[in-house]
């Protein structure tokens, strides 16, 4: 078997989704969305093709190595979401030459149903109660909220009040047998974290995320060891070598996504490495249906596997949404706050191309917000 084709599709509201299709008529797809830098990562697709055109593509962990290392130039989030892409399209492409689900290829399941979580209140929370509310009437038992907007260098005690309101207001919602997350989202100052931090302690949230930006990784210790709440980080980290020093410094969760840290492969990897330190793994995914399914397909075969985050509804979709995109929805409901082990062959999900190939004509240009302080300086987003 050879590959003959790949394309890559830019689809509303942000992601970018890879096609890789072969001589023997079996088709893999993988999700490279970079959010806010996709025809960056299109680009490093194209040119990954150029290797890949006419090789067998069940050499998965040979063509991860040579996208990964051939290069004098590696690493990154816009190389990793495009390596990340062809890797769980190729596992996918495997998955469906075997017959079999991509966790049967990764040493079978180690559990039948996934934790879920969803998003609430947006990137300047309110409405927390309602927000909450919708999520649970859909079943699930765990949400993620942004802690704040916009977080002045030092937190003001009105800023710091706001957050302590907030997780409150979802507490009580949630009363103490269902759990929210609280995302720093890398506006605080380290300064900032560890006023909060503290106080946060007794509503008892299921992780702090992102507490500091990820080029200031080597001062996240300095918060593990100020705090009782379980800090989580890694979206932005994107290899083993980049998770080293925070599972070091003591994280409690490791996030890596799918999507940019190097496809099933390299998530698998970090994986191991997490559970040497007694790390969970929470794979960060406010992405599509594709990213998804790999996540789940890595969580079902995983070991220290915490939960899992899906962007069904999240504030970000805007003109299309997850489910979109497949053809039969069932796989990835909801049940009891899990999502079931998908049985079907490869990720597990079959993806609707018709819409997908409209989707791409209609394209997108999403880019992150652009914030500022009140004295016009950039603040963080």
């Amino acid at each position: 078997m050879k590959i003959v084709r790949i394309e890559t599709f830019l689809v509303p509201p942000r992601w970018l989704f890879v096609r890789i299709e072969t001589d023997a008529g079996i088709v893999g797809w993988g999700e490279a969305s970079l959010e806010g830098h996709a025809d960056a990562v299109r680009t490093v697709v194209e040119q990954y093709a150029e290797y890949l055109i006419g090789t067998d593509p069940g050499r998965i962990e040979d063509h991860w190595q040579v996208l990964s290392k051939s290069g004098f130039y590696r690493g990154g989030p816009v190389f990793g979401s495009a390596l990340s892409g062809i890797d769980q399209a190729l596992w996918d492409i495997k998955g469906k030459a075997l017959g079999v689900p991509v966790h049967e290829l990764l040493g079978g399941a180690v559990r039948e149903r996934i934790r879920v979580y969803g998003w609430v209140g947006g990137d300047d929370p309110s409405g927390i109660a309602d927000a909450i509310g919708a999520q649970l009437a859909v079943g699930l038992t765990a949400v993620k909220m942004n802690a704040s907007g916009i977080m002045s260098r030092m937190g003001s005690v009105a800023e710091i009040d706001g957050v302590l309101d907030r997780v409150a207001a979802a507490r009580e919602v949630l009363g103490p047998h269902r759990d929210v997350a609280v995302d720093f989202h890398g506006r605080f100052t380290l300064a900032t974290s560890r006023r909060i931090a503290p106080l946060l302690e007794p509503l008892r949230p299921f992780f702090i995320e992102e507490p500091v930006v990820p080029e200031n990784s080597h001062l996240i210790g300095d918060l593990t060891r100020s705090t009782s709440v379980p800090i989580a980080t890694g979206e932005r980290l994107y290899n083993r070598q980049d998770f080293l020093p925070v599972l070091q410094a003591g994280i409690a969760v490791a996030q890596p996504d799918l999507s940019h840290a190097g496809g099933i492969s390299e998530v698998r990897r970090i994986a191991a490495v997490a559970e040497a330190f007694d790390v969970q793994l929470a794979p960060h995914c406010p992405l599509g249906p594709i990213a998804l399914a790999a996540s789940l397909q890595v969580g079902f075969s995983t070991p220290n596997f915490l939960i899992q985050e899906q962007s069904i509804g999240i504030h970000y979709n805007q003109g299309a949404e997850l489910l979109d995109y497949v053809v039969d929805k069932t796989p990835l409901r909801f049940v009891d706050g899990s999502i079931e082990r998908l049985t079907g062959p490869g990720l597990g999900i079959e993806v609707d191309e018709k819409a997908v190939r409209a989707a791409d004509a209609r394209g997108h240009s999403w880019r992150s917000p652009i914030w500022r302080h009140p004295d016009g300086s950039l603040a963080e987003w």
